[in-house]
């Protein structure tokens, strides 16, 4: 769990630096310059992306369970995941009503895919890995709805559908196929 714990803290520690330390991350980009900063920027998400799915695969060897699975759990947290797949794909998808509505939909992705995990999840590995993505979500996207609201161009119908049918493809992917392969787990198995 030591790793786990150290990725966690590297990974989610560097992307809080815009919510709850602006000035210290100010610093950084004048003393390192932008391309300095963007650079030890990726070698410490890097690093704390590596250690995290290092240290989740070898919790999963000898896991503390917490309690026992609740029933149906993991159907709720596959339709909990369609959604986040929808924020996610809003993100990126120009012209939809979902971006233009909720203004940070990356970042409400991820705390809708924390808490799906974590309802349907039990062990002391799954609560350390989603609740710590959780409380990230929740303090990123606090200080974000502080700063002023980005600028996006008007939505359309066409572009909010095109966000729901390229977040549902996104889920159908994972869900699937991406999720059994990479992680060794079908959430609809």
């Amino acid at each position: 769990m030591t790793w786990l714990a150290l990725g966690l803290a590297l990974f989610l520690g560097i992307h809080l630096t815009r919510a709850i330390a602006p000035r210290w991350r100010d610093a950084q980009i004048a003393r390192l310059g932008e391309k300095g900063w963007k650079g030890l920027y990726t070698l410490v998400s890097l690093v704390g992306f590596g250690l995290i799915v290092w240290g989740y695969s070898q919790a999963r060897h000898e896991p503390v369970v917490l309690w026992q699975p609740i029933r149906g759990m993991n159907h709720a947290a596959a339709a909990l995941v369609l959604i986040a797949m929808i924020l996610m794909a809003a993100a990126y998808v120009p012209r939809n009503h979902f971006k233009a509505k909720l203004q940070h939909p990356m970042t409400l992705s991820v705390k809708v895919w924390a808490f799906a995990h974590l309802i349907a999840n039990n062990t002391l590995a799954d609560v350390m890995l989603f609740g710590s993505f959780l409380v990230w979500s929740i303090l990123v996207f606090r200080a974000a709805r502080r700063r002023p609201a980005p600028v996006t161009a008007a939505p359309t119908l066409a572009g909010s559908l095109a966000t729901v049918a390229a977040g549902f493809a996104l889920w159908a992917f994972f869900a699937f196929w991406a999720h059994a392969a990479w992680l060794g787990i079908a959430p609809l198995g």
